[in-house]
Order: C-alpha cells, then sequence, then structure tokens
C-alpha cells in the first residue's frame, strides 16, 4: 500500500478586516490546503470561532480550528459546542488545536492552565464534540442534538510533561515549528508517553507548524518571519523556568533564548516585531521553511519521513498569497 501523502495546511491571524481571512481561506481552498486553523487570542485578534462559520460557509473541503485555543477563556462546553454546532451545520469540518494558553490568557492578567487543566479540557471536549456523555463538576453532560459530530483534538506542546499530555490523551500533537532533528525528539516522546499509556502510538497524528516563505531573498524572509523564533521562545522561557536547561527539551532551543529580552504581546505574531531581534539567522533557518521551492520540498520530505502527517504554513508576512500560490502550484502536488 502506497503512504499516506502529507497534508498541507495554513495559520492565518484574525485581523481585521475578517473578510481579508475568509479571502485567503478560499485561496487555501482552492489551491489543494487541508486545513485552514487560525490564532485564537480574542483580545489581540477578531473572534475565530465567528470567522471558521464564514470560511466553511465559502469553501468545500477544507477542515478549519484553533492553533491553538486554551481552556481557560471560555468554558469547556461552550467551546465543544461550537465545534459540535459548525459540524452540524457544515459536516465535521472542524478540528481543535488547544495547549495551556498563552497570548490569550497572558494579555488578560492569567497564567496559562495547569497540564491537569489542559487535560480534562481535552477529554470533555473530545467527548461532547464526539456525541458522548462526559462528566464534569459532578453533571452527566451530553449534546443531544449533536449525535453525529465528530471531532479530533490536537495538543500543542513543548515540555515533556505537556508532551505526555499529548501523548496519553490527544487525538494528535502540534509542533510549532520546523526543525527535523528537535520535531524527531518530540515525537519519539509523544510516542513513547502514548505507549506507556496503553494507546497505540502509531494512531497519533503529528502536526509540524512553521513560517514558509517561497523565493530567493533568504535575508529579507528571515527578518519576515523571525517573530516565530521570538514567540516560540516565549514558550520555551516558561519550560526554562520550569525545569531549567538540562535537558528537559533540545539544547537548541534553550541555547538560542539567552538573549531574550522580556516579550510585548502588542507585537505577538507580527512580522518585523521589536522583541524578536535576539534570534539568530542559524535558529529562524531551523525552524522556518524558506529558500526556492526545493528546500521546501526537501524539509517537507524530512519531516514526512518522520511521521509528520500535516505541515501547517504560518502565513504572517509579506507575501501571503504568493506563497499560497507557489504552494498550490509548486510544492502540495509535488507531495509524496
Amino acid at each position: 500500500m502506497a503512504a499516506k501523502s502529507m497534508d498541507i495546511g495554513v495559520v492565518l491571524q484574525n485581523d481585521p478586516p475578517a473578510m481579508d481571512v475568509v479571502a485567503l481561506a478560499k485561496k487555501a481552498d482552492a489551491a489543494g490546503f487541508s486545513h485552514v486553523w487560525t490564532f485564537d487570542s480574542h483580545v489581540l485578534w477578531q473572534e475565530p470561532f465567528v470567522i471558521y462559520s464564514k470560511i466553511l460557509d465559502s469553501t468545500s473541503r477544507v477542515v478549519v480550528g484553533p492553533m491553538v485555543t486554551n481552556p481557560g477563556t471560555r468554558d469547556w462546553t461552550v467551546t465543544a459546542s461550537l465545534f459540535a454546532t459548525l459540524n452540524e451545520m457544515y459536516g465535521n469540518r472542524t478540528i481543535c488545536g488547544i495547549g495551556r494558553g498563552d497570548s490569550a490568557l497572558r494579555v488578560l492578567g492569567a497564567q496559562p492552565q495547569t497540564l491537569a487543566q489542559l487535560r480534562e479540557a481535552v477529554q470533555v471536549i473530545k467527548g461532547l464534540g464526539n456525541g458522548e456523555e462526559v462528566t464534569l463538576r459532578g453533571q452527566q453532560l451530553r449534546f443531544a442534538w449533536a449525535p453525529d459530530s465528530r471531532l479530533d483534538v490536537w495538543v500543542a506542546a513543548y515540555g515533556p510533561k505537556a508532551l505526555a499530555v499529548a501523548g496519553e490523551v490527544g487525538d494528535g500533537y502540534i509542533l510549532q515549528l520546523a526543525d527535523p532533528d528537535i520535531a524527531e525528539w518530540m515525537i519519539k516522546a509523544v510516542r513513547a508517553a502514548a505507549a506507556k499509556a496503553g494507546r497505540d502510538p502509531q494512531a497519533i497524528k503529528f502536526c509540524v507548524a512553521a513560517p514558509a516563505y517561497v523565493g530567493d531573498d533568504i535575508a529579507h524572509q528571515r527578518d519576515q518571519t523571525r517573530w516565530f523564533g521570538g514567540m516560540v521562545g516565549n514558550h520555551v522561557a516558561d519550560i526554562v523556568a520550569r525545569y531549567g536547561g538540562d535537558g528537559a527539551v533540545p539544547q537548541v532551543l534553550t541555547d538560542y533564548i539567552k538573549e531574550r529580552r522580556g516579550y510585548d504581546y502588542a507585537e505577538h505574531g507580527r512580522a518585523g516585531n521589536s522583541h524578536a531581534t535576539f534570534v539568530p539567522d542559524e535558529v529562524v533557518d531551523r525552524f522556518c521553511v524558506l529558500g526556492p521551492v526545493e528546500n521546501h520540498h526537501k524539509r517537507l520530505s524530512e519531516l514526512k519521513d518522520l511521521g509528520v502527517d500535516q505541515f501547517a504554513v504560518y502565513l504572517q508576512h509579506d507575501a501571503k498569497e504568493q506563497t499560497l500560490a507557489a504552494y498550490g502550484e509548486h510544492i502540495i502536488p509535488a507531495m509524496p
């Protein structure tokens, strides 16, 4: 049997006007992208679930969802209800990416949720989103109106305990960087946790998400995507604060954040931001997928060989439509 082709998704920011986000989603659908993900941070950007409804109504094929939501800004039953409602309306074309929460909670003056809260939230949202009965706060709950809803929940994580949660309860795992060496390390950790929990490690889906920019001007591409190393560094700083730099995560992650000096959420996920200057070119090149088409073919093939099921393109730079077109013409059709 031939190996399944790796899906290619895209990650959009919910900047106004919202209809521009919908227009990009339509272009992605037409170009052959499998998923349209968006950020979920309601103070920094517009509310994603409102936009998902319009995207689904304007497309025929793509699956939509947040990269990533969190257990803290909505009641878990509300989150599950949003997915189940969209599934009823548009035929089970949603997916839930979820993590402990970063920008969405910190801009509110709150801290990311605990791993125990994340674990329970995954189980509740997944159960309700699949028409099952769950127990929450001592109550037996089920969406009687959504028996046919189907929802996968993929967990975003970097630290060892969060990776274990992904393996123990997630349908998939999201890694937000495209370095093959780090991806291999993370995937092994998630699969080991799944096996230890009595689950089939091969049943878990793996998504790598990172900026991609097609073209020859590498210096410009680095400047446009350096923000991503700053965003990843924000998560890694939490891990170092919790575990220290003693091998809990790969050394390349802990080394480059030594020059990090704070973080401004007003510039979160934006090209040219002022708090990512500490990110060296080497890290940009490792975490992102830059350069001519052949560079993208090579990196994506490496990730696919590691077991990655989807590569999701962060589209936060000055060549959004060109990148969508290049992937649709040269990269998606060539994926083995």
